[in-house]
């Protein structure tokens, strides 16, 4: 998705973004692609000259948009929602533990556009984030 934020006007094929992003061609053309078509993000042309483009302005794509097209909901547990999952009532907050993950996810990928990426900034929420300490230290 970068490599189409990255050259709006043209149409980019799945050859072009495999060198660029080191991604198997067959793997972009049979999987990854197909998803991120029939989740709106974007629009391909058939033919000898054709490629893909985004389906929106990069500014209006986040990355909870693109993982979302391609993987599915952010988070699940076990498969499911996480405020559909069910514990026991003395582990019932775990589904709460759940959800907050989530919006923290919500948080950042849903603030961050392609178009911050191609510009190479990210959203002051983000970057608030990145000033902790802890957000570095690997646990």
């Amino acid at each position: 998705m970068i490599e189409l934020a990255r050259r709006p006007d043209e149409l980019v094929n799945a050859e072009m973004i495999s060198v660029a992003q080191d991604i198997p061609a067959p793997f972009l053309r049979s999987a990854i692609l197909p998803d991120l078509r029939r989740a709106g993000l974007v629009l391909s042309t058939r033919g000898p000259e054709g490629g893909y483009r985004l389906a929106r302005p990069a500014d209006e794509i986040s990355l909870g948009d693109v993982i979302r097209g391609a993987d599915g909901p952010l988070a699940s547990v076990h498969g499911e929602r996480p405020q559909d999952v069910v514990y026991a009532e003395h582990t019932q907050v775990l589904r709460d533990v759940w959800v907050a993950m989530r919006a923290s996810l919500r948080e950042v990928l849903d603030t961050t556009t392609l178009e911050h990426l191609v510009q190479g900034t990210l959203p002051d929420t983000v970057m608030q984030l990145l000033e902790s300490p802890a957000c570095w230290q690997n646990r």
